[in-house]
């Protein structure tokens, strides 16, 4: 196995990690960040930092695909990716990542 094969298998594990990280944070589920921190558990902006670091994560891992010229698109959804390629993480980013259209959330 080459050495850019195995660079690019290693930054897609990397950036599958990173997805599962930040998506865990999305739904205020155990990350290894509430290991290091576990006393921030008690501040409400703890949830925001939390997912502010993962979001981190996942744009540094981004950052190395492209600039080792390993296409990260394909593990995310189009909307996912406008989101990434914009770095911001908004409210609209939080609200609407996983771009669920769930009828029973728009009954009148």
């Amino acid at each position: 196995m080459g050495k850019e094969q195995m660079t690019s298998e290693f930054l897609m594990t990397k950036l599958s990690e990173s997805k599962v990280h930040f998506e865990r944070a999305l739904d205020c589920k155990h990350t290894d960040f509430d290991d290091l921190y576990p006393y921030m558990i008690e501040h409400p902006q703890f949830f925001w930092y939390k997912r502010y670091v993962a979001w981190s994560e996942l744009l540094t891992i981004v950052k190395l695909c492209n600039e080792l010229d390993v296409d990260w698109k394909p593990a995310f959804t189009g909307l996912q990716t406008e989101y990434i390629e914009k770095r911001v993480m908004s409210g609209k980013v939080l609200d609407e990542w996983y771009e669920k259209n769930d009828s029973k959330e728009h009954v009148g």
